[in-house]
């Protein structure tokens, strides 16, 4: 079966200030799959993530050029509103950043916001069913009133997760979300990421080789703001086209 494309970049080029930190990347992401972002520290990993839910925008010296369609429409197009490519390309970041209000209010504040539910029921369901497929209902379900922040590091980065999956985005873009995070935390956290590729397209930036090989359907290698190589994960680590791959995974850099 053909994987569909849920997103396809470009001829990509990004700029800060003077600085050229992406050169000419086309890469074709699909859907319902892990595609993972590897490569030394610097090489443009988590640039390109925020380029593809304008993220850079926020950045006054970023420049770019290139197309990143997703669903078949270009998000760099000028009748797009940044704000709506946020809220169908959700976020999670390397240090987890629960909002500072009670578990409940986490996740409940954007679709409010964005009139996805109204207060009572139907928010206490999708609350009730975010945390669920964040795998951390349980162990908040008797303490929804408690500060998010309260809660130990892996279960903030779930909770993130939840927070992301509430507003029902077609991508979910993770920065490293592993790296701050203990190992049992971690193994919650790749069980989790593997279940919700069910729903969800995925992205997300690692350091960790092993974690790219357990967990990702492709792997991106980036060198220096380039894509050195992209291809199935499996091949890209026992069996790699560029040598510079190859050196990196085999730790000759990096």
């Amino acid at each position: 079966m053909k994987n569909k494309n849920k997103i396809e970049v470009e001829k990509l080029n990004l700029w800060y200030g003077s600085k050229h930190a992406l050169h000419d990347l086309n890469i074709k992401i699909h859907e319902n799959q892990i595609t993972a972002l590897i490569g030394p520290s610097g090489c443009g990993k988590s640039t390109f993530l925020r380029c593809l839910n304008r993220m850079n925008d926020l950045v006054s010296s970023a420049r770019i050029e290139g197309q990143v369609i997703i669903d078949g429409q270009d998000i760099y197009a000028k009748e797009v509103d940044e704000v709506s490519v946020r809220k169908r390309i959700g976020m999670v970041f390397q240090q987890p950043n629960p909002f500072p209000k009670s578990i409940y209010e986490n996740v409940a504040y954007a679709p409010l916001k964005h009139g996805i539910v109204k207060k009572g029921s139907s928010c206490d369901e999708l609350v009730e069913q975010s945390l669920i497929n964040a795998g951390i209902w349980d162990e908040v379900k008797d303490i929804l009133k408690e500060p998010g922040t309260g809660l130990s590091g892996g279960q903030q980065q779930r909770l993130c997760i939840a927070r992301t999956i509430a507003v029902q985005p077609d991508v979910i873009l993770m920065d490293e979300p592993t790296s701050a995070l203990d190992p049992i935390s971690t193994e919650k956290i790749e069980a989790l990421m593997l279940e919700l590729k069910k729903d969800f397209t995925i992205v997300t930036v690692t350091h960790n080789m092993q974690q790219a090989a357990r967990i990702a359907d492709m792997t991106a290698f980036f060198h220096l703001g380039d894509l050195i190589e992209y291809d199935e994960t499996e091949k890209i680590f026992i069996n790699p086209t560029e040598k510079k791959t190859e050196d990196y995974i085999t730790g000759r850099f990096g």
